[in-house]
């Protein structure tokens, strides 16, 4: 059995800058509860992993300890989903997690990269603008003319740091990369090495080194992966929440988390509010209401659970600073607007269908429909 790595910092020890930055590492805010998984680990460990695979999903699922340490979730969701993908980072493959935009794919990649290697930075943002050497190394130019090639004068990329320590890198929006910049990779993957030319060499990973990349296929300007490259990943598809009670559910910790984080004046729970929001989401996405009477144009945004997310907390912001304190329709009313009408000719007849057809009779929606009509 691998030897108990430590973690810093120690339980009740904030870790520095927590509290003085706006959104600290998963890393950071969670260390008491990662020392803790650390402390009463007893199951096998991969090779420089902090905590083993079964820790790992405890740490992602939530859970307590035998010692009454309460482990929060930070992902909902099927638990066989989180286990295939930690399973997948314990062998020679890596993860791609799948999924239309806001199902929380970014965010259950930092927290796995988190439990795994304690350091979820080691990341590349997937943009058109993405250069090879982002995925590769670059080169210090002034030094590179003054000396030569040199491992001095070589910038290392997040992928290289992280073969080096034996480490999980992040690639974030794999699919928003151009084709030939995604196959920068395939060598990483496959022979887990990274060729320098320059240098007639190469750096080979550290045992406990792996990729994780998120991806969807909703985006415009999206390049899809060769097949060389899709081979090399195993993935996993990251659905919307099953059902309205998992989503609100989502919404309302997702909401107070960020209320704190943010130190928006305390306003009351508005469940009502929080459920209106995301049934108005569930039945665009769907293109039926609740009931399933009433057909209806599907928007061309996502509306996904991120974004009704979003939606709440801005309405909490409205509420808390220019309304009465509590988060009523009329606060909700203009975030859900904006979320949904990204095209404004065909969203916004479909938004206006929605609001005749559906929300006008609903019972108990007078005051959401006429604040959206003012809107």
């Amino acid at each position: 059995m691998n030897p108990t790595p430590s973690i810093t910092p120690t339980p009740g020890t904030p870790a520095p800058g927590v509290g003085a930055v706006l959104r600290p590492h998963a890393e950071q805010e969670f260390a008491h509860e990662l020392a803790a998984l650390a402390a009463a680990d007893t199951h096998e460990r991969p090779p420089n992993w902090l905590l083993s695979p079964w820790s790992v999903v405890t740490y992602v699922l939530g859970g307590t300890l035998a010692d009454g340490t309460v482990i929060s979730p930070k992902y909902v969701g099927r638990r066989r989903l989180v286990e295939i993908a930690v399973a997948t980072l314990a062998t020679d493959r890596a993860l791609l997690l799948l999924g239309v935009p806001g199902t929380a794919k970014t965010w259950l990649s930092e927290h796995l990269a988190a439990a795994i290697s304690g350091d979820s930075t080691l990341l590349v943002q997937g943009t058109a603008g993405t250069a090879e050497e982002q995925l590769r190394y670059g080169w210090n130019y002034a030094r590179l003319i003054a000396e030569g090639p040199s491992l001095a004068a070589l910038v290392p990329s997040p992928i290289y740091r992280a073969m080096q320590r034996g480490s999980i890198a992040r690639v974030e929006e794999l699919t928003r990369m151009p084709g030939d910049v995604q196959d920068a990779l395939v060598t990483v993957l496959s022979e887990k090495t990274l060729p320098l030319p320059e240098l007639g060499s190469e750096m080979q990973a550290v045992p406990g080194f792996n990729v994780i990349a998120t991806a969807n296929d909703r985006d415009r300007g999206v390049n899809d992966l060769s097949a060389a490259l899709r081979r090399r990943f195993n993935t996993v598809v990251l659905p919307l929440p099953a059902d309205i009670e998992e989503e609100v559910a989502i919404v309302e910790r997702r909401v107070a988390e960020l209320g704190a984080a943010l130190r928006l004046p305390a306003v009351p729970a508005a469940d009502e509010e929080i459920r209106r929001v995301v049934t108005v989401f569930r039945e665009l996405r769907s293109g039926v209401s609740e009931d399933g009477r009433v057909s209806l144009k599907v928007p061309s945004g996502s509306l996904s659970t991120a974004e009704a997310i979003s939606v709440v907390t801005n309405g909490v912001a409205l509420a808390a600073h220019f309304g009465d304190g509590h988060l009523g329709a009329a606060d909700v009313a203009a975030g859900i607007i904006g979320a949904v009408v990204k095209d404004p000719v065909h969203d916004a007849v479909a938004w206006r269908e929605y609001l005749e057809a559906v929300v006008r009779d609903r019972p108990g929606w007078d005051g959401f429909y006429e604040a959206c009509r003012e809107l």
